[in-house]
């Protein structure tokens, strides 16, 4: 991986919608220009080095979800061909090719679907002091990293600084209505049915995984990325054994590593990540791409 880690974007033609922890959302009037940047973030927390071709990967793993799911769910995706961008972004075409998107612009809702077909991360530390997760009760016993009898829905609220909060599915009936809480658990167990299927074909368990929708008009569309190494846990099928941690293909390569150190993760004292872990973190997410798209993507 030779190139240079893209940690910001600044295109003064257009409006900057949002800069998220990964993303670079640009105004287009009718539609937003999604940029994905190297940047990497972990406990909500920027880091301070980026994954060189991280956002190209991302990209990628989106574009070819979005594909595959266009029977399963209606998504905001347009166009990745940078020649039919505005002629204003010409000028960047090198640094969007391969990390940019078209997409509608809709009302995004205000929050963030969970869907869990195994017990770890967040979910496993709320089992392990409740028997439950966000308010749906788990049999007793259940081993770190176990599949779950049937995958949950565990809704949490969208923070656009600090951390998320796992909340239940009567939380989001209150906030958003029973009808549109209704269609986000399904939508989001339908989705992540339908891609655990395919990628436990290529040797890959999907653990959990995240989504976001938004309203095109009336209606409730998939939005943001989809199922990537960034928003969720992808582990090795050929050695996945329950009753803790699982090797993955995403980040939590990095997760793993700041755990060991004396972080109490405040943004003011973020430590530095040394390049063999910036190395091996970029290749995890090259071999999700390559398993789950069939891409080789050249960095």
């Amino acid at each position: 991986m030779g190139e240079r880690a893209l940690l910001s974007t600044d295109y003064k033609e257009f409006p900057l919608f949002r800069r998220g922890k990964v993303r670079d959302v640009y105004d287009l009037g009718g539609r937003l220009l999604v940029v994905s940047t190297d940047r990497i973030s972990c406990f909500d927390v920027v880091l301070k080095e980026g994954i060189p071709g991280k956002g190209k990967v991302l990209t990628a793993v989106s574009l070819f979800w979005f594909s595959f799911l266009a029977e399963t769910v209606k998504h905001h995706f347009i166009s990745a061909d940078v020649s039919g961008y505005p002629q204003a972004l010409g000028r960047y075409a090198q640094e969007l090719s391969g990390r940019s998107m078209l997409v509608k612009k809709t009302r995004p809702l205000p929050v963030e679907c969970i869907v869990r077909g195994y017990l770890s991360g967040s979910g496993w530390k709320e089992y392990k002091k409740s028997g439950s997760i966000c308010g749906v009760k788990l049999p007793a016993g259940l081993k770190e990293s176990e599949k779950l009898p049937v995958p949950i829905f565990t809704p949490s609220t969208k923070a656009e600084s600090g951390h998320d909060e796992n909340v239940s599915v009567d939380y989001v009936r209150k906030m958003l209505g029973e009808k549109t809480a209704y269609s986000l658990e399904e939508m989001s167990l339908s989705i992540y049915r339908r891609a655990e299927e395919y990628a436990a074909a290529r040797g890959i368990i999907i653990a959990d995984t995240k989504f976001e929708f938004g309203l095109d008009g009336e209606e409730i569309i998939l939005i943001d990325e989809a199922l990537t190494p960034d928003s969720s846990r992808f582990w090795p099928a050929d050695i996945y054994k329950p009753g803790g941690p699982q090797p993955s293909f995403d980040k939590q390569f990095v997760r793993d590593y700041l755990e060991g150190l004396n972080w109490d993760k405040i943004p003011s004292t973020v430590p530095s990540l040394p390049p063999e872990i910036i190395e091996k973190t970029g290749l995890k997410y090259l071999e999700a791409c390559s398993r789950l798209t069939g891409m080789e993507i050249g960095l």
